[in-house]
């Protein structure tokens, strides 16, 4: 089974179960954006059976110009994938964190315990960064939610 797990945003991440390996990057980014062609060569390259992508939406006090980025992206994803003929499931943070999580306080120091627990060959420290990256550890959770919860 391959997955690929993707909390979306420019500070998101990309996680890849492929082959048993997994890999997790930080969103590819071009300019002030994503980088469609990137993401699009990452979920092709790994040929998943499916995308899990973080379901998330507007939250109080984020501008409307941010909003709009955000939402083309990831709807940028969802057609990335649909143009590839990969299945998506959206899960909400609620849920993926209820179970990866569970027992812990949720947030981001959370997830990046976790994941240095259970991912501990996976670099969540990026060069030439001094903290852990929360869009990976998030997207390496999201995986990990697909392995459990989804049986996939």
């Amino acid at each position: 089974m391959n997955l690929i797990a993707v909390d979306p945003g420019l500070r998101g991440g990309i996680a890849v179960l492929a082959n048993g390996s997994i890999t997790a990057v930080p969103m590819p980014l071009a300019g002030k954006g994503l980088d469609l062609a990137a993401i699009a060569g990452i979920i092709r390259d790994n040929a998943p059976d499916w995308i899990i992508v973080e379901k998330v939406g507007a939250r109080p006090g984020q501008g409307v110009t941010s909003m709009f980025t955000f939402g083309m992206g990831y709807g940028a994803i969802q057609g990335i994938a649909a143009g590839l003929s990969v299945p998506v499931e959206l899960v909400t943070p609620q849920r993926w964190k209820g179970v990866v999580l569970h027992g812990t306080a949720k947030d981001k120091a959370s997830a990046i315990a976790f994941c240095r627990r259970v991912f501990p060959g996976v670099a969540l420290v990026l060069p030439r960064c001094k903290v852990a990256h929360d869009g990976v550890a998030d997207s390496l959770c999201l995986l990990e939610y697909g392995r459990r919860a989804l049986g996939r």
